[in-house]
């Protein structure tokens, strides 16, 4: 009995032997983990820049394919701000120089009325051209506030979601989920 627990703590020992390495008389563990720095003002400073400047955030993030995409829905929505005021203003002053007894560039074409809806319909896509406008603007800083957060996660291949297709088991039909793997 005395053997066999001699045989079995001298094969612990020597398993044990091999978990560290020496070096110049340190112990180094082989095993260490790489931690990335986290900068918790990152994302704070990405929707600073955003809010100085559209698209300085994204820039900031390193995702520079976002920037015209920024520029892009911000521009449009600003054109037709612009275009619908312009003709919001065109048909509210005909119908002023028409309530003034004046002759306007719609007189005998246009009735009253229809001046007025036409001033209504414009003054409507303007505001929500604003609306759309402001909203975009906050969605950009938005978007850079969360693009910086999701960029100090460790996203490795040791992780993965991914869609999965498997037969069940009690009637044999294909059922359709997500697999969450994670590997040691």
């Amino acid at each position: 009995m005395k053997q066999y627990i001699a045989i079995l703590f001298f094969l612990c020992a020597t398993i044990s032997a091999f978990a560290q390495s020496a070096k110049n008389g340190l112990v180094i563990k082989s095993d260490t983990v790489k931690v990335k720095a986290i900068n918790p003002l990152a994302p704070a400073k990405a929707a600073f820049y955003s809010a100085i400047l559209p698209g300085l955030g994204q820039a900031y993030n390193k995702k520079y394919w976002k920037i015209p995409i920024v520029y892009a829905a911000m521009g449009t929505s600003m054109y037709f701000y612009l275009d619908n005021n312009k003709k919001y203003h065109r048909y509210r002053d005909a119908y002023k120089m028409r309530l003034a007894g004046q002759k306007d560039e719609f007189y005998g074409e246009y009735s009253d009325q229809v001046l007025i809806n036409a001033q209504r319909t414009f003054q409507r896509n303007r505001d929500i051209s604003f609306l759309l406008t402001v909203g975009f603007y906050v969605l950009n800083i938005v978007e850079a506030n969360v693009s910086a957060h999701l960029l100090q996660f460790n996203v490795n291949e040791n992780l993965s979601v991914a869609p999965d297709i498997y037969q069940n088991e009690i009637n044999y039909k294909q059922n359709i989920g997500l697999t969450l793997n994670y590997k040691f």
